[in-house]
């Protein structure tokens, strides 16, 4: 548990500091966010904030892997789980840093092709998939809360297929709700928050929970959890940075990554319920545009976020909301978690 502690205590001081860091240096060069205007269909009600300086992801990468690094003084293995997923984080970080340099420089809020940006990811997504499980004992099951909850065990290859999907749909989710001050960074903090919890409970419980090494998974998510908390300071409306790509997308990685290797795949649906909804709005709305003959629309703008924006919610408002929402669904997954190993206790 002082493990646990000490990372995410590291990674919240390095994060405080070292957005504080971006803020200065970002500024001082000029080199801040585009936004889209209305001959691009954005949110043209954003345009305020542009030349907010970006990239604060960079921060919390970086503060998340000096913490996990740190709390290995404590006698931590290395686990290979932990090695691979932060291959992937890193991978997909700077495919986000990629795209947000290229924002900047262009002084335009499109960086890499959507397409490619989005084949990329996916290869990546099911790289890491494949990995994990050529080279670790990660159980090769579909569940909820543990291995073997819902007896369906499945392919290799079917295994590497949805877990890929897993990765590659949680980081675009991700990156579609950090579309406000704060949103997905407090968001992530809860999920992070309760991914610690679990592997904590499953390090506690080996009996229970076929789960190699969980205690560095832990340290893992504790990181992310600190990292996110220090980011929020600066990140919280009105922000002084934006996380950016290459900040969203290792926070989805990293998540999804999580959620595998804890035998938790169904219960991401539930602790990532925030980013489920903003993503899912995103797919309604091209759904009815493309079925309509591009005439109609089902929100007034996707992400949903917006929506309530253009309905007269002030964006403070639906920040909080959603972070209660967010914090609801959460609540709601460690229940079932719980409750699912009193009912295994009991028996």
């Amino acid at each position: 548990m002082i493990a646990i502690m000490l990372a995410g205590a590291v990674a919240a001081l390095c994060s405080l500091l070292g957005t504080r860091f971006l803020i200065k240096w970002f500024t001082a060069r000029g080199q801040g966010q585009p936004i889209l205007g209305k001959e691009d269909l954005g949110p043209e009600h954003h345009m305020g904030k542009q030349g907010t300086p970006t990239m604060g992801g960079l921060a919390i990468v970086a503060s998340a892997l000096v913490g996990w690094l740190v709390a290995h003084t404590r006698d931590i293995a290395f686990s290979d789980q932990a090695m691979i997923v932060w291959v992937g984080i890193l991978g997909m970080s700077f495919m986000g840093f990629l795209d947000d340099w290229i924002k900047v420089r262009k002084r335009h809020n499109r960086g890499i092709f959507w397409k490619q940006k989005n084949y990329i990811t996916m290869l990546t997504s099911f790289g890491i998939a494949w990995w994990l499980v050529t080279a670790t004992g990660i159980e090769e099951s579909i569940s909820i809360t543990r291995a073997g909850d819902l007896g369906f065990e499945v392919p290799q290859a079917v295994w590497v297929l949805w877990a890929g999907l897993i990765i590659w749909a949680t980081t675009n989710a991700v990156n579609v709700t950090d579309g406000l001050d704060g949103l997905a960074g407090g968001s992530a903090l809860m999920g992070f928050g309760a991914f610690m919890i679990i592997s904590y409970w499953t390090f506690r419980n080996p009996d229970i929970y076929s789960v190699v090494n969980p205690l560095d998974m832990g340290v893992l998510a504790a990181s992310f959890a600190g990292a996110c908390l220090g980011f929020l300071w600066w990140n919280a409306a009105p922000a002084r940075i934006f996380m950016g790509d290459v900040g969203a997308l290792a926070i989805g990685a990293a998540l999804a990554s999580l959620a595998l290797t804890l035998n938790t795949h169904l219960l991401l649906i539930l602790i990532c319920g925030i980013n489920v909804v903003e993503a899912g709005s995103v797919a309604m709305q091209m759904g009815v545009f493309k079925l309509s003959g591009r005439k109609r629309r089902l929100f007034k703008m996707s992400p949903i976020h917006h929506h309530f924006e253009l309905s007269g919610w002030p964006e403070t408002t639906v920040i909080i909301r959603f972070w209660l929402l967010s914090g609801v669904l959460v609540a709601v997954a460690l229940a079932i978690f719980i409750g699912d190993f009193t009912a295994v206790v009991g028996d």
